[in-house]
């Protein structure tokens, strides 16, 4: 099999001359994070978060930002501004990376899992009313692969229930909808701002909302809320045992640049991809990734469904080929994620000490974690989900056709 690509595709770096400059002030301001735990002027942070979080919040359209040092922490965090308490159950996914369904864990709530729509991957909104119970209190909803989920439904159900909602924006920044930017329609949204992602400064995190309460809680949880709460005057105290998860002035002066630029990168991520949607859509065992009418995409990931019925070739075999055509897809690039309520944090909860958190519920309403309960995300993990990332600048239409060459030649029968 010839070869169609010997050279490797350069690497995604969105940090240039602008970002280091701006590190450069701050080391030589020596103030590399002036937070303090009680109120007064630094318990926002410093001058550079602060400029951060209201840039962000211009830029999406949206009252409050709250910077995290990870989007990890932004996840736990809001739920605890939720006021999640033990025993409490919030409904999840499970094709994402692993907080998106852990984070009820750190406030021994319950996840319970929901299946993912077949054709935008987002959670469903058809099966979450069969999910809710009496003790359901939030829903956590993922932005999967750079577009939103059906957020007018999943709010009419939630209001109907009287749930919160937390949009898992990490893949979205930038995402423009009808009437708004993906991750600002829930109670909060968080978005990433880690090394993978579209615009990053390292590690990073930031949450929105409309909320002040809500703002208020999460600054609060971000910033060892235990010893500020008194000192403020703060009444309600569910949850008010803070962490330490600040972002620095760093990361912050990094995020700054990087949100200037994320305009751009996001158009030329969109061209890309639409490019190679063009390109693929004659080959009848792929089928390119679908639109809502209600969302833009920014394609943080490429998402293919293979059709293995088409070519008589398995998946595994298929991806083997393309890898050996000189396209070296990524790990993922089969599958995506093993549906999480099959890893072993779920499906053996029953060895975690004293069966804590599930132990808190009548044995009848325990959540069952093993095959079967989301044949969706199953499906897509064992046969037909095909992942490719290479859809960002600086690569070209020229490095696309290479790619389109690459997934053509493999479905060939006897290639």
């Amino acid at each position: 099999m010839d070869v169609i690509r010997k050279k490797p595709f350069p690497l995604y770096n969105p940090i240039g001359k602008e970002e280091a400059s701006a590190v450069n002030k701050v080391v030589q301001s020596g103030i590399l994070s002036p937070y303090l735990a009680k109120q007064g002027d630094f318990f926002r942070g410093g001058k550079l978060v602060r400029e951060l979080e209201a840039r962000w919040a211009d830029f999406h359209e949206i009252k409050h930002s709250v910077s995290f040092n990870s989007a990890t922490s932004g996840l736990i965090a809001s739920l605890g501004a939720f006021g999640i308490c033990p025993g409490d159950r919030v409904l999840v996914i499970g094709y994402s990376m692993c907080i998106s369904a852990t984070a009820p864990l750190f406030y021994d709530a319950i996840p319970v899992f929901v299946d993912i729509e077949p054709d935008y991957f987002c959670m469903d909104p058809s099966k979450i009313e069969e999910k809710i119970t009496p003790r359901t209190r939030a829903i956590l909803t993922v932005d999967l692969f750079g577009q939103s989920s059906d957020m007018i439904k999943i709010n009419a159900i939630a209001g109907k229930y009287n749930l919160k909602v937390l949009s898992d924006a990490a893949h979205v920044p930038g995402c423009r909808c009808k009437s708004g930017y993906a991750g600002t329609f829930g109670d909060i949204g968080v978005y990433s701002l880690n090394q993978h992602k579209i615009i990053h400064c390292g590690e990073g995190g930031i949450a929105v909302t409309n909320d002040d309460e809500l703002a208020l809680r999460l600054q609060l949880i971000r910033n060892h809320a235990e010893a500020v709460v008194a000192g403020m005057g703060y009444k309600n105290l569910a949850n008010m045992l803070g962490f330490n998860s600040r972002m620095g002035e760093m990361e912050a002066a990094i995020a700054i640049e990087q949100l200037k630029k994320l305009p751009g990168l996001v158009e030329r991520r969109i061209e890309l991809a639409d490019y190679l949607t063009e390109k693929l859509s004659g080959l009848e065992f792929l089928s390119s990734p679908n639109t809502r009418n209600s969302s833009g995409h920014v394609y943080y990931l490429y998402p293919l469904i293979y059709h293995e019925e088409a070519t008589g070739i398995s998946r595994q075999h298929y991806v083997e080929k393309i890898r050996n055509l000189g396209i070296p897809l990524h790990k993922f690039a089969e599958g995506y994620m093993k549906p999480l309520y099959l890893e072993p944090i779920f499906s053996k909860k029953e060895e975690l000490k004293g069966g804590y958190p599930y132990s808190l519920l009548p044995k009848e309403s325990v959540p069952r974690y093993q095959r079967g309960i989301c044949p969706v995300q199953e499906r897509l993990y064992e046969k037909e989900m095909l992942i490719t990332a290479y859809n960002y600048p600086p690569l070209t239409k020229e490095d696309m056709d290479d790619i389109v060459k690459a997934f053509t030649r493999a479905g060939m029968r006897g290639s």
